[in-house]
């Protein structure tokens, strides 16, 4: 590696402790150490797409065709701060600070990316239910061997972008009104006028990240692949193996245009993966036996495009009754509905709490898509059938622990400020999900 490769990867971490520090001085750090020269966005908003999880328009593509993430992201759990109804003035106060950011920052993977989703929980004070359209219940353990705790504040904000700087600034618009932001004079309204922000996470997708970053618990610090754009050393995301953004749109009723998010919080403890497991048994335990019996892996599996072959791997029964080993995106692959897989995950890592992890983010239909595919994952019908264990040699599950679990409906963008639980139907349902996104 030569010096100008070493500064850019210290440049990097650097870029990353700033996000999970957060704060003004952060911010003024970043601005120090990346381009500031950040495209703003329109003064007229009409053109940003109805549905608010409309994201891959503006986001690159890799040479293959897949989805390149934005590199950092900031999740900020939101409180109101009255347990009664919003009123309208708090409405306005959401939507004019949101409104805001993103006359600051342009609407894509340089500039700024956002959701606003709202739990159950926070729906409970209204005296209408959720239509039936929207599938959005409390969360709740998912294995038999998980004990997670729940997250059920009122709203979750995600704010994701490749620029640490542009996320930092968001933040502190939104929260502790900052008057320009990016050359951009701020309205006085602020989330903080309706919200109070009740916990904060972050976190970070992208080649070389990762391997920067391996100085925590639950990962050894020299065996992160350098160009592996996840701890477990395997890229993800693959275009076919993500559901398209039109697939997990809700279709119908007043929430038509809008989606719902799982987060989850995952724990992740890789000593066991790196030190004792060869690479056969990454290779097998990620994809499939027969992908490491054949070799089909390079690297970090760039050299499968975008599809990570699972077709190839045969029936999971029969392999786990064969080799004793299942692989992770093998099990996952049996929840697919018209061949389509359920889930579009936009996660990423994390080394919140001093301790490697992954914020599993996770954008469907319903939450029961989510259920389905996890109850692949789980692939407790294998251990049943074979001499694959709960959780040993049952893909990835021996190395990651859920914490916490969250749901939300993440509306359409004219309803993510404080929305009512029935409000009016003023959509346009399939026309919307059908023009914002050209599958590629």
């Amino acid at each position: 590696m030569d010096e100008s490769e070493s500064d850019e990867l210290d440049r990097r971490a650097f870029l990353k402790a700033a996000v999970a520090a957060g704060g003004a001085a952060a911010f003024s750090a970043c601005l120090s150490r990346e381009d500031t020269d950040v495209p703003r966005g329109p003064d007229d908003l009409s053109s940003h797409p109805a549905r608010q999880h409309a994201w891959n328009r503006v986001l690159p593509r890799d040479d293959y065709g897949n989805v390149v993430a934005p590199r950092h992201h900031l999740l900020l759990y939101l409180d109101l701060q009255t347990s009664g109804r919003p009123t309208d003035a708090d409405r306005e106060a959401v939507e004019t600070a949101l409104r805001g950011v993103e006359r600051a920052y342009e609407r894509s993977g340089d500039g700024l990316l956002l959701t606003v989703g709202y739990s159950p929980a926070y729906f409970d004070r209204f005296d209408d239910p959720l239509p039936a359209t929207v599938d959005v219940p409390r969360p709740e353990a998912l294995s038999p061997f998980e004990d997670p705790a729940f997250d059920e504040p009122d709203a979750v904000l995600h704010l994701a972008s490749n620029r640490a700087n542009v996320v930092l600034g968001a933040e502190s618009a939104l929260t502790d009104g900052r008057s320009t932001l990016n050359g951009v004079d701020q309205p006085m309204a602020n989330l903080t006028d309706a919200f109070e922000v009740v916990d904060r996470r972050t976190g970070f997708v992208g080649t070389g990240l990762p391997a920067q970053n391996a100085d925590v618990d639950g990962v050894p610090s020299d065996s992160v692949p350098e160009d592996a754009p996840l701890f477990m050393g395997f890229k993800s995301g693959f275009e076919k193996n993500q559901a398209s953004e039109d697939r997990v749109t809700i279709r119908s009723g007043p929430f038509a245009g809008g989606t719902t998010q799982h987060i989850s919080r995952l724990r992740l403890n890789l000593d066991q993966w790196y030190t004792q497991d060869d690479r056969w048994q990454r290779e097998a335990k990620m994809f499939c036996p027969y992908h490491a019996q054949n070799d089909r892996i390079e690297g970090v599996a760039d050299n499968l495009g975008t599809d990570s072959a699972v077709g190839d791997c045969g029936d999971a029964t029969d392999t786990a009754r064969e080799t004793g080993v299942v692989g992770h995106t093998q099990k996952v692959a049996r929840a697919r509905e018209d061949d389509s897989p359920l889930l579009l995950r936009r996660d990423f890592d994390s080394t919140d709490g001093g301790h490697a992890g992954l914020h599993f983010l996770s954008v469907q239909r319903g939450i029961t898509d989510f259920v389905t595919t996890r109850e692949a994952m789980n692939g407790t019908d294998l251990a049943e059938k074979s001499s694959v264990g709960q959780r040993n040699n049952n893909g990835i599950l021996q190395y990651v622990r859920t914490v916490r679990r969250g749901n939300f409906l993440v509306p359409p963008r004219r309803l993510r400020a404080l929305p009512p639980a029935a409000p009016a139907d003023g959509s346009t349902g399939e026309d919307d999900a059908a023009r914002e996104e050209p599958r590629a």
